[in-house]
């Protein structure tokens, strides 16, 4: 049995980009557009619908009240297992690294081929991160610039501190108004970015970088 098709939202305050997404989404039968929004609380309605849970948020950058990176990092927040690419028309690599930080896993420009869109789609959801490519060689240096800490989301820096008080999961929950299952999304973000196996090792990790 093939394995059920990716769910998608869609993320803009345009609808006729939202109508050209979905066409071209639609067509392709790995994917499936099972929400539009067209600003912050409409998406962040979608995202947490438990009965029909998306998989990855295609976000535009620029909308109209709250901005998608500001939207992103509510995303990540709140929703961590949900993936989120951006769809941009700005190639300014400081809004690219304001995504990356808010906890976005792509950025693609809105000129972009389909084929660069669909490509960005498919690494993200596989768990990678996607540039456009002529953003691509700008981030990989900027981010060769950056410690492991420097890398994580303010949530991320949140939960690490939170563990080297010794807190659980649980605790953690409680204290930031969050789910357990969110927690520990996060915990597992943590020790990707970290390059740590083991729970011991990030314990250890967040107590000799605690900030103070």
């Amino acid at each position: 049995m093939s394995a059920e098709p990716a769910r998608i939202i869609l993320v803009d305050d345009h609808p006729l980009v939202r109508d050209g997404l979905r066409a071209r989404l639609d067509s392709v039968p790995r994917l499936c557009v099972t929400g539009e929004a067209g600003n912050a609380k409409e998406a962040l309605a979608l995202a947490a619908d438990e009965s029909n849970p998306p998989d990855l948020a295609l976000m535009d950058v620029g909308m109209a009240g709250m901005s998608g990176i500001e939207l992103a990092a509510l995303f990540h927040e709140r929703h961590p297992g949900i993936r989120v690419l951006m769809l941009s028309m700005h190639d300014n690599v400081e809004y690219v690294k304001q995504a990356v930080r808010a906890g976005a896993s792509g950025y693609v420009l809105k000129d972009s081929p389909a084929a660069e869109i669909l490509q960005a789609i498919d690494a993200v959801l596989a768990g990678k991160t996607f540039f456009s490519a002529g953003l691509a060689a700008r981030m990989i240096q900027a981010q060769s610039m950056q410690t492991p800490l420097e890398r994580l989301t303010p949530r991320e820096r949140d939960v690490l501190d939170a563990l080297a008080e010794g807190l659980s999961s649980k605790q953690i929950a409680q204290q930031h108004g969050l789910s357990v299952r969110t927690v520990e999304t996060h915990r597992l973000n943590l020790k990707r970015k970290l390059d740590i196996d083991g729970q011991a090792e990030l314990i250890k990790f967040a107590v000799e970088h605690r900030r103070t």
